[in-house]
């Protein structure tokens, strides 16, 4: 049996923070605002695995409501999201991400990220394929507001 789910998610530029997408940390004048440490890419992650699953969104596991959840790093959250997934039987067969960002330049941190996931999804690096591109300006994306990113992923029953 194979299930599929998808993520999406934005974050706005924040002063004062650091920018961590992918579960890799990356030198720019901003971070991104949330109320974990705002990881874009790891919450698509954790969203699309949650949807293939039917278990909601990482928003009901973890909400912003929460102070536990303060400055949260992403990769323990994904790392949660990923405990429940195998325990319903599952593994991963692929998954297919897209960040959405006019600055900064993502392409020299894709490999780091792609390793970086693959590692919290107990996966190849060739079954995560991370990609980056720009709106030629529009929204809020292209007036450099923010980040969006989103996820497919593809989820196989082991045995």
């Amino acid at each position: 049996m194979i299930k599929i789910g998808q993520g999406f998610d934005v974050h706005t530029f924040a002063e004062d923070r650091p920018l961590i997408i992918g579960g890799i940390q990356i030198p720019y004048e901003k971070g991104l605002t949330g109320h974990s440490d705002a990881d874009v890419l790891l919450h698509t992650v954790a969203d699309a695995c949650l949807g293939a699953i039917g278990e909601g969104d990482i928003g009901r596991h973890f909400p912003d409501t929460d102070p536990n959840f303060k400055d949260a790093d992403s990769a323990e959250l994904l790392s949660h999201v990923w405990k429940i997934v195998r325990e319903k039987g599952y593994k991963l067969g692929n998954i297919d991400c897209t960040i959405m960002a006019e600055k900064p330049k993502m392409a020299p941190h894709v490999g780091a990220m792609c390793k970086r996931i693959s590692q919290l999804l107990e996966a190849n690096e060739d079954q995560v394929n991370v990609k980056a591109t720009t709106t030629e300006r529009l929204g809020f994306v292209g007036r450099e507001e923010g980040i969006a990113a989103l996820a497919v992923v593809l989820l196989k029953k082991e045995g």
